[in-house]
């Protein structure tokens, strides 16, 4: 094939390489010229070396000669300097780098067109049979056919700059600076026996407040030597047409149109602090070159074919950066952690490396977390530490999160839940949730949904509760209470979510006369000032039964879109009284119910209260807005928040993925230093245990991993090796303690 690559980077080289090497005629254009470079220094990972050795063992050859490897993060946090080792780096110059490609690319007959403007894309189209779009953050291409990739671009909120120093730093270094303008970082690393990269960053209000606005690359690389002058030893920093920017990241529904197709960052970006950027575009140009040579003379088959074996690697990278580049935006928050938390949370911020991960590359920095955590004897893991809420002592860390299970039958609770929630109180969770219990008729969700409006629906509530503390004692059972306002009167999870029923529906209330679907779902009526105090009294009454059956915690349901939920968010409370209006309006009647609950539920018990921190959608519940909701219940007396997102709105759009919700309760906990339950997506027990360390969380609540397996957390226990009495096994159940051999594979 006759194919045209733009863009000289890393990628483009390697991808129009790769392809000549595989007797494709190739021209590649580039606007810069040969060592012209951006940056200086390029981290690669053990697994890209890999895949460049069984590719091009040449260039393979011509990397590695010039590689600097290093073991070692340094943390340096209020002056204290922390070392965790064992994580394995390799680097080298960005410029060498783009010197053994050129040399590669000229080697295999690459046209090479170097300081030259690439033709429009669409002459590129109809001239190649294949057109590699590797241009770069602001490609062209991409920009020329948005139409069809439908790329969307974030820009992050702080400003960077890239920087070098002309000596070798003994390690990957952060280190932070508590200016008297706000909180400044600098990521640094080797990458030459006598070069190390140094990328300066901060928030950007704090980049305003310093002046570094009015700074021109001299300036700015003298000033960031001089507020970091002990990492750099007092040497001096310098430039390479360094410019402070804000990162972006892009996102393509597609990457491909026709014949020509998107490579690295065009297609996609990821934040620097995983040092990820590089790595992505030789991976994407590997994977392409085998797509093509896979189906020769096929190229809408080949570009299909590399989109479907790259996106999901590419998809998790880009959350891993998501979750680097939030963390760092957050960094103000955690710098009153103490340092070797601190540490400890800087290394696990993207999700990729773990506690048990952790542990296996540096046992020692681990050990030494887990002993500042309180974990008593170095073989009790972090979940399995005690936790108090006022007068109740949970034994583990582990919470069953509140599942409907849509199985009462009016309201009362039957054999279903008694076998659900008695199943996963064996199984060895510090507290069980029950599925929100419904405080009136027309407050059910569904016609299967359980409630505590009567003594009937009590005394079953009363049999559940005794079976728990009778059979699994040491188990706390928690009971959440809520109202489904405008979401009431459907049909049950599995015969259609949140669709209405075909018959013998009940009218709905809310905040505002906004239906959750238009045109399928009720407008609800909105309530008036009696009726919110006839609701306030239902909640009341269904807590005095809650208190009589012996509940061990409540918690006020105030997510999801519910009632109490829809009076928070400014999408779904559209009020004109003192019930609505600002935040502090829209407050009013949760908290009022919040307090008149408190009053009648028994003092030494906890209550909690569950939140959506985002509707994930425009115009929604802000992160600030969270914080300050928080902070309201936290006032009122809640003893924790149960930090849970979206179900608001229909049009929602959630950035899904493992512990996609965890940030919404680590910004609560460092922001107001109260107790939170982190949930969303957490699946295993070593994420449990890095979120506790690190400290995100009090509490981690699971929910399906429960219904995959209700004795999830005695396992975990047993996968932990850990035999204590934070995870007893029930004495019928002791036999199987262990888990049972495999046969052979």
């Amino acid at each position: 094939m006759r194919a045209a690559v733009t863009g000289g980077g890393p990628g483009g080289l390697y991808a129009a390489a790769l392809l000549a090497r595989r007797g494709h005629e190739v021209t590649l254009w580039e606007r810069n010229a040969p060592h012209d470079t951006f940056g200086f220094g390029v981290v690669l990972s053990d697994e890209t070396l890999g895949g460049i050795e069984s590719a091009d063992p040449e260039v393979y050859a011509a990397l590695s000669a010039g590689f600097v490897r290093w073991d070692d993060i340094d943390i340096v946090h209020r002056g204290r300097l922390l070392t965790s080792g064992g994580h394995g780096f390799a680097a080298l110059g960005r410029r060498r780098l783009l010197e053994v490609l050129h040399a590669r690319c000229a080697g295999l007959g690459v046209d090479l067109r170097l300081r030259r403007e690439a033709p429009d894309p669409a002459a590129l189209a109809a001239s190649y049979d294949l057109v590699v779009a590797a241009d770069g953050v602001h490609s062209a291409t991409r920009g020329a056919l948005a139409e069809h990739l439908r790329p969307t671009v974030a820009t992050g909120r702080c400003r960077y700059i890239w920087l070098a120093a002309d000596f070798a730093l003994d390690a990957f270094r952060f280190e932070i600076a508590e200016t008297e303008h706000g909180v400044m970082q600098l990521h640094g690393y080797p990458y030459a026996a006598d070069s190390s990269t140094v990328i300066v960053e901060m928030r950007e209000e704090v980049w305003h407040a310093a002046g570094f606005d009015l700074c021109d690359e001299t300036e700015s690389a003298a000033r960031c030597a001089k507020i970091f002058g002990e990492a750099l030893r007092g040497r001096a920093l310098r430039g390479n047409r360094s410019a402070w920017t804000a990162f972006r990241t892009v996102v393509c529904e597609r990457w491909s149109h026709g014949n020509t197709v998107l490579l690295g960052d065009a297609a996609h970006t990821a934040h620097f602090s995983i040092g990820s950027g590089t790595k992505l575009a030789v991976e994407d140009a590997l994977a392409l070159a085998d797509a093509v040579t896979a189906t020769p003379g096929d190229v809408p088959a080949a570009l299909a074919a590399y989109e479907e074996a790259r996106r999901p690697a590419v998809a998790s990278t880009q959350r891993a950066a998501a979750a680097s580049m939030r963390w760092f935006e957050e960094l103000a928050g955690y710098t009153g952690q103490p340092a070797r938390q601190f540490a400890f949370n800087l290394l696990t911020r993207s999700r990729r490396v773990t506690h048990d991960n952790l542990r296996l590359r540096d046992a020692r920095f681990t050990h030494a977390v887990e002993r500042d955590f309180g974990c008593p004897d170095g073989a009790t893991p972090p979940m399995f530490t005690p936790y108090r809420l006022r007068g109740l002592t949970l034994r583990n860390r582990v919470v069953v999160s509140p599942m409907d299970v849509y199985s009462a039958m009016d309201g009362v609770p039957g054999d279903f839940h008694l076998v659900h929630l008695g199943s996963r109180a064996l199984g060895g969770a510090g507290l069980v949730m029950t599925e929100m219990v419904c405080v009136s008729p027309s407050g059910r969700i569904t016609p299967g949904c359980a409630g505590l409006y009567t003594d009937g629906q009590a005394g079953a509530w009363r049999r559940i509760v005794d079976f728990v503390h009778g059979s699994a004692p040491g188990t706390a059972l928690g009971v959440q209470l809520g109202h489904s306002g405008r979401k009431g009167s459907t049909k049950v999870m599995w015969e259609g979510i949140d669709e209405p029923l075909p018959e013998d529906n009940w009218p709905v209330a809310a905040a505002s006369p906004l239906p959750y679907k238009p045109g399928l779902n009720q407008t609800p009526h909105a309530l008036t000032v009696p009726e919110l105090a006839s609701i306030r009294d239902e909640f009341t009454a269904a807590a005095v039964r809650a208190a009589a059956c012996g509940f061990d915690l409540l918690e006020l349901h105030c997510a999801h879109g519910y009632l109490l939920s829809g009076f928070l968010s400014p999408l779904t409370n559209r009020r004109d009284d003192a019930y609505g209006g600002t935040l502090e309006g829209r407050l009013r009647f949760p908290l009022e119910v919040f307090d008149a609950v408190r009053a009648v539920w028994p003092e030494d018990r906890p209550m909690t209260v569950r939140i959506s921190a985002t509707d994930w959608a425009d115009g929604g519940t802000t992160e600030q807005d969270a914080v300050a909701i928080a902070a309201a219940f936290a006032a009122h007396g809640a003893d924790a928040i149960d930090v849970s997102t979206g179900q608001v709105v229909a049009d929602e759009r959630p950035e899904y993925g493992r512990s996609y919700q965890t940030p919404y309760a680590d910004r609560i906990r460092n922001a107001l230093g109260v107790p939170v339950i982190a949930v969303g997506a957490i699946s295993s027990w070593d994420d449990v245990n890095s979120l506790l360390l690190a400290g995100r969380a009090d509490l981690c609540a699971l929910a399906r991993p429960h219904l995959y397996d209700p004795h999830w957390t005695l396992h975990a226990a047993a996968d932990q090796g850990y035999e204590g009495a934070a995870a007893p096994w029930p004495a019928p159940y002791r036999a199987g303690s262990r888990k049972p051999p495999t046969g052979r594979t």
